[in-house]
């Protein structure tokens, strides 16, 4: 088979998008050379690549097959250029990285301070949701992931780097707030404002509460950590959050941190990547770093109570 590297290239961006258009814009080159340069590949290979149903292009077997060829080889590339920076004593490349929500709260701090160590490095971070993190994984798409909870479903190579303490966030007026040692039981029919269908901080809540039957009032489904510490402040209700939602907010935050018995849930945040993919240069780099810089990672000041001269919550409170 007679096929350039410039061929793979323009097929692997076609695949990628199933487009020829934004494929072309991508390479900036024309839509034409794009399906040149595909009709040209599919001849050296004997087999058709795509085929087009209505407006949208799929890959063949054969297609599937390349594609999966071509991200081997171009990833063995880029980690051929990284390596030789490194033997040249230097640090150069891209990282690509994908987390879950919640992980901007703290990731692109650790990521400014690695570029600064690192300029040679070029980031591409991704933040999303669970859902999306997983089909990121499925197609290999990232050196590295962040996750709260590693999908299963996977075969991963992941490890805990970071607590990740689930807490009961409230207004700093909710009767609740300033009392220690609140029995859980006292969140019964509490307007509670829940994160979205499989966020991974709801399944958690969930099994929680089951586990000692409490039983909320479920006012407000939303999907973003910043509106539903809005919604708190608003009156909505309260809620439970990743403590690192929360250190932005300082001690003169309109928020509080409710201490709720059988809380902070105790989580962890894991970094994963694909179980047998040989890390580049950078990625394992970066790994590295962020193993040791999250130790030093502060959680949120809106803790409001201490051991002395609280006033305890009865259990017959409300």
């Amino acid at each position: 088979m007679q096929a350039t590297l410039h061929q793979l290239k323009v097929f692997e961006a076609t695949a990628r998008h199933g487009s020829f258009t934004r494929a072309a814009e991508e390479l900036f080159i024309t839509q034409p050379t794009v399906s040149s340069q595909i009709k040209q590949l599919s001849k050296a290979i004997g087999l058709p690549l795509f085929e087009q149903i209505g407006k949208r292009l799929y890959l063949t077997e054969a297609g599937k097959e390349l594609l999966a060829t071509c991200q081997e080889i171009f990833q063995r590339l880029d980690n051929f250029e990284m390596k030789v920076a490194d033997l040249k004593g230097t640090k150069q490349g891209c990282l690509r990285l994908a987390v879950i929500t919640t992980a901007k709260y703290f990731v692109p701090r650790i990521l400014g301070a690695f570029c600064q160590q690192y300029p040679g490095i070029d980031v591409s971070l991704k933040v999303t949701n669970h859902q999306q993190i997983q089909r990121r994984m499925q197609d290999n798409e990232d050196d590295l992931y962040i996750v709260s909870q590693p999908p299963s479903e996977l075969e991963l190579s992941y490890q805990p780097f970071l607590d990740n303490p689930l807490v009961v966030v409230a207004r700093r007026e909710h009767p609740l707030a300033g009392l220690a040692q609140i029995p859980i039981s006292r969140l019964n029919n509490e307007a509670f404002i829940m994160r979205e269908q499989g966020s991974g901080t709801r399944q958690a809540v969930q099994a929680l509460f089951a586990e000692h039957e409490v039983k909320v009032h479920v006012r407000l489904e939303l999907g973003s950590n910043e509106a539903i510490k809005q919604a708190i402040a608003g009156g909505m209700g309260i809620s439970v959050l990743s403590e690192h939602t929360l250190v932005s907010e300082g001690a003169h935050s309109d928020l509080t941190i409710l201490d709720v018995e059988h809380f902070p849930i105790k989580r962890r945040w894991y970094v994963a990547h694909l179980a047998g993919k040989q890390l580049s240069v950078i990625a394992q780099t970066f790994l590295d770093y962020l193993l040791v810089e999250t130790q030093k990672i502060p959680l949120s000041s809106v803790r409001p109570w201490s051991t002395e001269n609280v006033p305890v919550a009865s259990p017959l409170l409300g």
